[in-house]
């Protein structure tokens, strides 16, 4: 820690969140208030703490039913860690700001869902890197941010988007809501669950392996920006 002050590690760790979040943000042709943006990313940070226990919670109930390592770890990565993390994050958005006069059309819904996510990742990054900055050198903390700037920072804003989406679908087909939140949550959680799956698995055999994900997240960003663009057709359509 001779060469980094503490300070500095907690803006480095808040960059890859910041970066993302100034991307997505520039899709909105609407601007959202700079307060409610912040409120929202502030209360994605908030609701990792939680996350924290509720995952600790899940570890030790799906330990208690002696599944095979494979089966305990998909159990796990997926209902224990993607789907109580995107339920935190839809609950963040929820209360945070679905009944809030700024929400003035369907693509904030998939906007704030980004945002949230982005919160989440950045109190997340910033544990991480305050604990691997006391065994590991600089270049090595450095190297695990900048991946998980494409990997796992990008993966909660993507996530959070895929179920922002069909949050934002079933606003204008409200008689398709049954359907399509559930939907989005499934697909927000396989996404995820798959994501920390592999990596957990597989990306700690070698550091090709550990960059692959890059690929198939970069197809879905994608599809996300797509997301967007189609609910401004929807919305440009329902207002003329």
């Amino acid at each position: 820690m001779a060469s980094i002050t503490y300070p500095l590690l907690f803006l480095f760790a808040l960059a890859p969140s910041f970066i993302w979040l100034a991307f997505y943000l520039h899709k909105d042709s609407h601007p959202e208030p700079n307060r409610t943006i912040f409120k929202i990313f502030f209360l994605g940070m908030f609701i990792a703490i939680p996350a924290i226990y509720a995952e600790t919670f899940f570890e030790g109930f799906f330990s208690a039913f002696s599944l095979p390592e494979t089966t305990f770890l998909l159990f796990y990565f997926l209902f224990g860690i993607a789907f109580v993390e995107e339920f935190l994050k839809y609950l963040a958005v929820r209360f945070g700001v679905l009944a809030n006069v700024a929400l003035d059309e369907p693509l904030d819904v998939m906007l704030y869902m980004v945002v949230a996510g982005l919160g989440f990742a950045a109190l997340e990054n910033i544990l991480l890197l305050f604990g691997l900055i006391q065994t590991y050198p600089i270049s090595d903390v450095f190297l695990v941010n900048v991946i998980r700037f494409a990997q796992a920072v990008s993966l909660h804003a993507l996530s959070s988007g895929l179920l922002g989406y069909f949050l934002a679908l079933s606003l204008f087909w409200k008689k398709h809501r049954w359907f399509l939140t559930p939907l989005g949550f499934g697909l927000a959680t396989l996404l995820h669950g798959f994501f920390n799956f592999y990596i957990f698995t597989i990306g700690g055999q070698n550091f090709i392996l550990l960059l692959l994900p890059i690929v198939p997240l970069a197809a879905i960003a994608v599809l996300i920006s797509l997301g967007f663009q189609e609910l401004k057709t929807l919305w440009n359509k329902k207002s003329q």
